[in-house]
């Protein structure tokens, strides 16, 4: 095969390749579409490879293979074993390979251009003055998203202090010396130190400073704030990935980089507005960090008033119309097909029924979308929370299944509160509210929850699955 024509072929593939990347990723956006595309972008991925290794030409396949059957084994084992409640924490180690791989790849270019005997010289006289700050950032952004990932992955398994904030003294300060310190290596790496092992040196120094840097950005972030910190470990990844890109002189990767690290700032963008934060606490760290300290006033619960499973579904059975909020509390408890199968029950009866879905619901973007997706909840039941507050006050009635901080009113006329301010589904405005939970204990965020006393709450005590299947039961007696 000539040249030519292999260049041609190999073009041709990536071409195809970017289109679906770019259609499938299009398609993630919707439930509904969301199997598709992910099967799309899983073809984009294979013809991607298979143009690397014919762009590359001689290659030991050998390896290949192997990676493959590795790389396959674990992403079966992981399909099969990884249960609905670790699925952020696996998004998080996912993003933190996205970044080591990146990282890797650079610092392999790097070994490569240094590996003959002799070469004194600067990085970018040998590799050209972009590459070699291409290579100084992609090790940069891909040790930041590595160990950021990791210590995302801590706090979602509660192995960080529960997942609660970490406060260093002069956090911001060191952040702003990381930063700076990383540039000037980079700067150094790229244009001053000569010879392999100079080079080596300082390249290191900069990975060094960023496997620090992710572990001081993140740690000091708790709360309700970790979807924002997956979403944007997940633009990281993306943008580390197009560094590699221009590292190895790959358009696809730089293409399929670019729209990952794009995608993940538009949805980090939006996390932010459904959680009230500025993009910029984000970028810098340390937001949510007093989210545990509570709002004004007691953290005791006065005039809770409780009910059983069987007045819930007395009251189900009069109702008209009827709202479910889950929260992560319904993956916990695994109850996505029993309350799937609730919500039949009350269809066959004539119920208007559907799902208030809140942007930050669970533990990272999307959480209760894939949870309910799960159990064949139609698409057209799930209602976002601009969509569903105007129809909260002509709601019958609204369980809440394990949600807790995007319910609470104090966000909304408690100005001591630390999510005073954040958009929350209005399930008060309800006539009547069913709040499924083991106790009164606050939520991820830390903070008491008013909703629990208000006087058309009634809090329904237990494990979820075992509480909707109750209910179910009597429900199907009356």
């Amino acid at each position: 095969m000539s040249d030519n024509l292999r260049l041609s072929i190999v073009g041709a593939i990536y071409l195809v390749s970017a289109v679906l990347f770019i259609l499938g990723l299009k398609r993630l956006t919707r439930v509904r579409t969301a199997r598709a595309g992910n099967a799309m972008a899983a073809m984009s991925m294979l013809l991607a490879v298979v143009g690397t290794l014919i762009e590359i030409g001689s290659v030991d396949y050998r390896w290949i293979v192997g990676g493959l059957a590795l790389g396959g084994a674990i992403g079966a084992f992981i399909a099969i074993r990884v249960p609905m409640t670790s699925m952020p924490e696996m998004v998080a180690l996912l993003n933190g390979t996205g970044g080591a791989a990146s990282a890797l790849v650079a610092l392999s270019v790097l070994w490569g251009a240094f590996i003959e005997p002799g070469a004194e010289t600067t990085t970018a006289k040998l590799l050209t003055g972009p590459s070699a700050v291409t290579i100084g950032l992609s090790v940069f952004i891909g040790g930041i998203t590595t160990t950021g990932s990791l210590i995302a992955w801590a706090k979602l398994q509660g192995k960080l202090k529960k997942g609660a904030p970490i406060l260093l003294p002069g956090r911001h300060a060191l952040n702003l010396l990381l930063v700076l310190g990383a540039i000037a290596a980079i700067v150094v790496f790229t244009a001053v130190v000569k010879g392999a092992t100079p080079v080596a040196v300082v390249i290191l120094v900069v990975l060094a400073i960023a496997l620090v840097l992710g572990v001081t950005l993140t740690i000091p972030i708790g709360g309700a704030d970790m979807p924002v910190v997956v979403s944007l470990l997940n633009s990281y990844s993306g943008i580390a990935a197009a560094m590699a890109g221009f590292v190895i002189g790959n358009n696809l990767l730089i293409i399929g980089g670019a729209a990952v690290g794009a995608a993940g700032i538009i949805l980090t963008q939006l996390m932010c507005v459904a959680m009230n934060r500025s993009l910029v606490n984000v970028l810098v760290g340390g937001f949510g960090a007093d989210a545990g300290s509570g709002g004004g006033g007691s953290s005791e619960y006065v005039g809770v008033t409780s009910s059983g499973a069987a007045e819930a579904a007395m009251i189900l059975d009069v109702a008209d119309s009827v709202m479910i909020v889950p929260g992560y509390g319904l993956a916990v408890a695994q109850a996505q097909h029993t309350v799937r199968e609730l919500t039949k029950q009350l269809e066959a009866r004539g119920k208007k029924v559907s799902y208030a879905i809140h942007p930050v619901a669970g533990r990272m973007p999307g959480h209760m979308n894939v949870l309910l997706a799960e159990a064949d909840v139609p698409y057209e039941q799930l209602v976002e929370l601009e969509h569903a507050n105007p129809e909260m006050g002509n709601t019958d009635v609204a369980i809440v299944v394990g949600a807790n901080d995007v319910v609470n009113p104090a966000a909304l006329d408690d100005p001591t509160s630390p999510i005073y301010g954040m958009p929350i589904i209005s399930v008060h405005e309800a006539r009547t509210v069913f709040v499924i939970k083991r106790s009164l204990s606050p939520g991820y965020a830390g903070i008491k929850n008013p909703l629990f006393e208000a006087e058309r709450t009634m809090m329904v005590f237990g494990d979820a699955k075992a509480i909707l299947q109750e209910m179910s039961s009597e429900l199907g007696e009356l």
